[in-house]
């Protein structure tokens, strides 16, 4: 069984890293994109949606007996929901309240229950320990993401 308080933890601070890594963004950076990659605008809309998904899962799983996690399309939410327009703060604030929500849920707990289990209908299986530390990660790598590509939005910006 993983550390369950440690995953906690880690997925409670997943806004605060975004936050420090968003700090500053404004105007055309916040439209940049490395190449093949969505824009800094895209990605924290992405983590919001994304979080309002989990939560969804959290609850099946907590609630149901072996429920069906469905699969979507990222990549048709981006487009379909007007990910190019939502404001950057915005989205972090929906992506912090929301994550604050399902970390109030899921710390309330007894250690039986991350033992709990859906079905991902493209991975399978996932107990609810893996579907925290899966979203615990999914924070910390858009987060490295995002500063990647503020490095490159200066790097290319000094060279003009």
């Amino acid at each position: 069984m993983p550390d369950i308080p440690a995953l906690l933890e880690r997925f409670r601070r997943g806004p605060e890293l975004l936050a420090v890594v968003l700090t500053g963004v404004f105007g055309d950076e916040e439209d940049f994109a490395l190449p093949g990659k969505w824009t800094i605008r895209q990605l924290v809309a992405h983590l919001a949606d994304a979080e309002l998904v989990g939560g969804h899962r959290f609850r099946q799983v907590i609630a149901e007996d072996s429920p069906t996690l469905m699969a979507y399309d990222q990549d048709a939410w981006v487009r379909n929901l007007d990910y190019a327009h939502r404001k950057p703060k915005q989205s972090l604030e929906t992506f912090r309240r929301i994550r604050a929500e399902n970390y109030e849920l899921l710390k309330a707990l007894p250690p039986a229950a991350f033992e709990r289990a859906g079905n991902h209908s493209q991975n399978g299986p996932m107990t609810l320990a893996q579907m925290l530390e899966g979203y615990a990660q999914h924070a910390e790598a858009h987060a490295r993401q995002l500063q990647e590509t503020r490095e490159e939005y200066k790097r290319v910006k000094g060279r003009k």
